[in-house]
């Protein structure tokens, strides 16, 4: 069974509906509440930054919890230089995006040991490698799950379980550019061998060959066109 979280919209959304037909799915949103589900029983509303708002989900669906794959792909950004940054609105990126995701993963962990499998992919970004302005939440949050990612493979890789990272360059979908302005949109193409953006089909086919390949563990697969 496949859990998806930031299911309602873009990227998540992209894969919600490919792995739908095949597999037993379940997703989750916040804010952005889906109006494509014609199955409310496999669509829950978690905060995961609110530890007992993930404990709660999955509570209610533990007794249909086998070989579990966990696709971390709820997250939001802030843009401000950090000088002139909310230390809120800062914290907040921080709190779902890297929390967020440690708090998925402490909560389903437990099932995925005692069944001797588990997948875990989580999302980072090209922008965590790549010093780009106004970003620092963001790319901070996503930094933080290269160190959380290769803990828990040492932690788990005995039981089965693999934890890797796809860090992603710029997305004809979701928030890889839909909050950059189109001049600079054109700028960052520039700097893409191809002068494409990632084509969805890419993170599916990505996201494929690290449910199918159990000896890829702890790692963190750049999926950016070749972005520097």
């Amino acid at each position: 069974m496949i859990i998806i979280t930031g299911a309602s919209r873009g990227i998540g959304k992209f894969l919600y509906d490919n792995y739908k037909p095949k597999n037993i799915l379940y997703g989750t949103y916040l804010s952005t509440k889906p109006d494509f589900v014609e199955d409310n029983d496999h669509f829950f509303q978690v905060d995961i930054s609110d530890y007992e708002s993930v404990a709660h989900f999955i509570d209610s669906i533990q007794e249909k919890l086998s070989n579990i794959i966990l696709i971390n792909c709820a997250g939001i950004s802030y843009n401000a230089y950090t000088h002139k940054s909310d230390p809120k609105k800062w914290r907040n990126v921080i709190d779902t995006n890297l929390t967020g995701t440690y708090n998925m993963i402490h909560v389903i962990l437990p099932f995925m040991r005692d069944q001797n499998y588990g997948r875990i992919i989580n999302f980072s970004s090209v922008v965590a490698q790549k010093g780009t302005p106004g970003v620092s939440a963001y790319a901070a949050s996503k930094a933080g799950l290269w160190g959380l990612t290769r803990s828990l493979a040492q932690e788990n890789g005995r039981k089965g379980i693999t934890v890797n990272n796809i860090n992603l360059g710029y997305v004809s979908l979701g928030m890889g550019v839909e909050q950059v302005p189109q001049s600079f949109q054109e700028i960052i193409k520039e700097q893409i061998p191809s002068k494409q953006f990632c084509d969805p089909i890419d993170i599916l086919n990505t996201v494929d060959f690290l449910i199918n390949t159990p000896y890829i563990n702890g790692t963190s697969i750049d999926l950016n066109g070749g972005l520097i």
